[in-house]
């Protein structure tokens, strides 16, 4: 048996020497994974793809749908817009912006898409989209998609970054960047950039680059899919243009379930949801819109009720509130829990392998709940192998950790969660070193 094959008994019994803040605070580490459902079997280190929702908050959500299913025209024309206006309140508090600039899609990448979609284009051909080549690779092709179907009225110019890169050095890029494309005949038009990127998993220079866009009359959109939940929000001092956040990946809120954020000064831009429904008010005039809750808000209204989907998710958003609150003791205490871990697990993991973190001299980049560890490999053979390395920490180990090429070398990506500990990330390190020696060996061309 590999070392790796230990997985069910550790992580679920848990183990005494598991993180205690203070004698107030919960106690964090796999204790805590007897709130979640996760599989004896698996070990559960990609928390940033797919989030995991405790067995409580599943529980309301299978209340409300339950509801559903008992008085349907009740529960979904009259009882819901009621339970969203809460939890759109609930967000609105957490993340300091008044209630109306507050709305629920089902994901980050259909929020960035509602955006981009409702721009109106220039006829002049000179709108451009800056992104950087970090984006999520959905919104990449959502940005190509724009491109290709605008008839060219409109560009996109893309920012190279070779992480490790100082904050300063991504800021001066872009307002390079910018002038480049009044140089060139064009104009910026809006900007795409994350809270913290998916690959690799490194903070941004949000507020930075947030505050160039507004000084440069440029339109900033932030991706914050791993944002809320996972990094300290106050979107009325960085007051963005537009700005999108998972609330299923780190907030512990039941996929699927984003929260889409509009200051009232750019709510007119945003005409349509996608689909567009009942909301919409066309320019030849109001339909008849058959629900009977309306919201003041035409903005808020329009995203009440997008087409007939189970929105049970949304209305668990203040209930993921209060049980990490009550439960874990808020966020303040999370947050440090697993920024702390997510530095010094990686460092474990990094010293297992012989390697090193991906992080810039001023440690700016690993100010977040992810961490990337290098691969003791070789690009080509790490390229050639990635997939059957994934393949085989799912059948054979009984977790995912994703790995990927940035920069000229191999990196795998770690999650920090409140149900995990250093003793994870040391067993990461142990599973990922065995899974590059086999790959040393051969094994995977024999697959």
């Amino acid at each position: 048996m590999s070392s790796s094959d230990k997985t069910s008994s550790s992580a679920v019994n848990g183990n005494e020497s598991s993180v205690k803040r203070d004698t107030a605070s919960p106690l964090f580490g796999q204790r805590i994974l007897q709130h979640f459902e996760f599989d004896p079997g698996h070990r559960n280190l990609n928390h940033g793809s797919f989030g995991a929702s405790p067995r409580a908050i599943r529980k309301k959500l299978r209340e409300y749908q339950d509801l559903a299913e008992a008085k349907p025209d009740q529960f979904i024309r009259y009882d819901t817009p009621d339970i969203l206006n809460e939890c759109r309140e609930a967000t609105a508090k957490l993340l300091n912006v008044p209630t109306e600039t507050v709305v629920f899609v089902v994901n980050a990448t259909t929020g960035v898409n509602t955006i981009l979609r409702n721009i109106a284009w220039n006829d002049d051909c000179k709108d451009e989209i800056i992104y950087f080549k970090t984006i999520y690779g959905a919104c990449g092709k959502t940005v190509d998609y724009i491109v290709d179907s605008g008839l060219g009225r409109v560009s996109a110019r893309a920012i190279q970054i070779d992480y490790p890169q100082e904050d300063e050095e991504i800021v001066t890029t872009l307002k390079n960047t910018i002038e480049d494309c009044v140089k060139d005949g064009k104009r910026a038009r809006i900007c795409i950039f994350d809270i913290v990127s998916s690959l690799p998993a490194v903070r941004f220079p949000f507020e930075e680059v947030t505050k160039l866009c507004k000084e440069k009359g440029v339109l900033s959109l932030i991706d914050g899919a791993q944002g809320i939940g996972m990094i300290d929000l106050d979107l009325r001092a960085l007051d963005p243009d537009f700005f999108v956040s998972n609330f299923h990946k780190w907030f512990y809120v039941p996929r699927s379930c984003a929260l889409l954020y509009v200051p009232v000064r750019n709510q007119a831009l945003i005409r349509s949801t996608i689909p567009t429904s009942h909301g919409y008010i066309s320019n030849s005039g109001e339909r008849f819109n058959p629900l009977p809750k309306k919201n003041e808000s035409p903005f808020v209204n329009n995203f009440q009720f997008v087409g007939s989907t189970d929105s049970a998710a949304y209305l668990c958003v203040k209930d993921a509130i209060e049980w990490r609150e009550q439960v874990l003791g808020g966020e303040a205490r999370i947050l440090e829990y697993i920024h702390a871990l997510a530095k010094d697990g990686g460092k474990k993991a990094a010293q297992v392998l012989g390697t090193e973190v991906l992080d810039n001299k001023s440690g700016t980049m690993s100010r977040c709940a992810t961490t990337n560890v290098a691969l003791p490999l070789e690009v080509e053979e790490a390229s050639q192998a990635s997939d059957w390395m994934m393949e085989t920490m799912m059948s054979e180990y009984g977790t995912f950790i994703p790995l990927f090429i940035h920069n000229g070398r191999p990196w795998a990506r770690i999650s920090a969660q409140v149900y995990l500990d250093i003793d994870d990330f040391e067993w990461a390190g142990r599973t990922l070193l065995e899974l590059c020696t086999r790959v040393k060996r051969g094994e995977y061309k024999e697959a």
